[in-house]
């Protein structure tokens, strides 16, 4: 069973994270660690509000925040963002948005997402680049929980609390936390939740689609692999081939026939349904008329044994096309 970090009508943990614009350098400014390390302290004096984590990098920010029930992530962000903006813009001398957008948030409601939180921040510096360990990396508050260096009047016990009741033992349980690289496809998945990444589908078209996902879309498409949105359609094309029994490697683009429109229907079906894309990319995927799969669409979801198949748990399913393609499994489908 999983322990709440956050009681009912107590203060909540909260992930928040920005994402600098196109050409912007955070940190060009040597000054600049340590003034938003200070814009982050102050944003977490007031009584109830407590800074777990901080990681600063040239192209992003990222926050574990405590705070109290009545004071939510806009509270944090707002403060850190417009201060932040200013200073990179009287650094840089250009006009124009700093920051992609507003800022992310995400709800940290028990102690394993807090611990597999920790565990992606500690590895970002190393998966974009910056540093071969993720304890080499010295713009992160990662150093000062471990206690490889001195706090800089970062307040470690917040977050050691949620680990252990000793300082020792809480360290301890760090360690084993942030040992060892977590999987690429698990490093793909966490950015595309975290509006870090885009997600890509091509599908024929001249132009591709390019979106946010998260959730479920984001584990698809994460084991999707390089192709991004088509890797993940292929995924559901692979499992619904296996659920109505057709032969391995079946093309379903190609497939002519009822059985071909059910299986291209089921496909859409079950793509609409995770909130990876709309029917009409997958009727170009097909190379079909999205109008014709629409009707296909609706015929499947009024035929007893398709509602049967479109019932199927979502996750249950992206758990049984990467044991059928043999693609890693992303953690949401473990």
């Amino acid at each position: 069973m999983e322990t709440s970090v956050s009681a009912e009508d107590g203060p909540r943990t909260w992930h928040i994270c920005w994402q600098a614009a196109k050409g912007r350098n955070l940190l060009a400014d040597p000054s600049m660690v340590d003034r938003i390390r200070d814009r982050l302290f102050a944003a977490h004096e007031p009584q109830e509000r407590a800074l777990l984590h901080y990681l600063l990098m040239p192209t992003e920010i990222h926050v574990l925040s405590r705070l109290p029930a009545s004071a939510g992530p806009g509270t944090i962000a707002r403060v850190v963002a417009n201060l932040v903006s200013r200073w990179v813009r009287d650094i840089d001398r250009t006009r124009g948005p700093v920051f992609v957008g507003r800022y992310h948030a995400h709800e940290v409601p028990t102690a394993e997402i807090l611990r597999h939180e920790l565990r992606m921040l500690a590895w970002r510096p190393v998966a974009v680049g910056l540093c071969a360990r993720p304890t080499y990396y010295t713009r992160s508050s990662l150093r000062m929980s471990l206690g490889l260096e001195r706090t800089k009047d970062f307040d470690a016990k917040a977050l050691a609390g949620t680990f252990g009741d000793t300082v020792h033992g809480a360290r301890m349980a760090m360690r084993a936390v942030i040992r060892g690289r977590p999987p690429a496809v698990e490093l793909r998945e966490w950015e595309l939740t975290h509006g870090l990444a885009l997600a890509i589908g091509s599908a024929n078209a001249a132009s591709p689609l390019v979106r946010e996902v998260d959730g479920v879309a984001a584990a698809f498409v994460a084991a999707g692999g390089a192709e991004g949105i088509d890797g993940a359609i292929k995924l559901l094309e692979r499992w619904v081939a296996s659920k109505l029994g057709l032969r391995d490697g079946q093309c379903l683009a190609k497939l002519a026939g009822s059985q071909g429109a059910r299986a291209r229907a089921l496909v859409a079906g079950l793509a609409v349904q995770s909130d990876m894309c709309s029917a009409a990319f997958v009727a170009r995927h097909f190379n079909r008329a999205k109008a014709t799969l629409s009707e296909q669409m609706a015929a499947s979801r009024r035929r007893p044994q398709d509602q049967h198949i479109l019932a199927t748990p979502l996750l249950e399913i992206l758990a049984e096309a990467v044991k059928l393609t043999g693609r890693d499994r992303p953690r949401s489908s473990l």
